[in-house]
């Protein structure tokens, strides 16, 4: 019976720490966003994260909203430095997210001025 209990005890951790795994690593999808960074800001009460949001348009439907996870200190301090700026933000999806790491499911990786856009203005 002992070992009956503790084999599945090994198969129900191996299946959480497999679901887990997958929602980490796995990515949905990637690409590349531009807009005016509108808002970026640390939240939270208990777990603080970094959340953004660009404009891409004129309506509230044209709106990207992302989150950077606390290890990408050069995108944070970038992030901070472009407020107000055009920036195009290199980003990965995942298929779900957790509570700590952000609300959203897109997460920046890199950004930069988008020069083009603001040569125009």
């Amino acid at each position: 019976m002992i070992k009956f209990l503790v084999k599945t005890l090994i198969i129900v951790v191996l299946i959480v720490a497999g679901y887990f795994s997958f929602i980490y690593f796995a990515t949905y999808s990637e690409g590349v966003r531009a807009g005016e960074l509108v808002k970026f800001t640390n939240k939270g009460v208990i777990f603080k994260t970094w959340e953004g949001e660009i404009s891409q348009g004129v309506s509230e439907a044209q709106r990207f909203e992302f989150s950077v996870e606390d290890k990408e200190k050069q995108v944070i301090k970038d992030l901070n430095r472009l407020q107000g700026k055009f920036v195009k933000l290199t980003y990965f999806e995942r298929y779900k997210t957790f509570f700590w790491l952000g609300d959203t499911k897109y997460f920046i990786t890199k950004v930069e001025e988008d020069k083009e856009r603001r040569s125009n203005y």
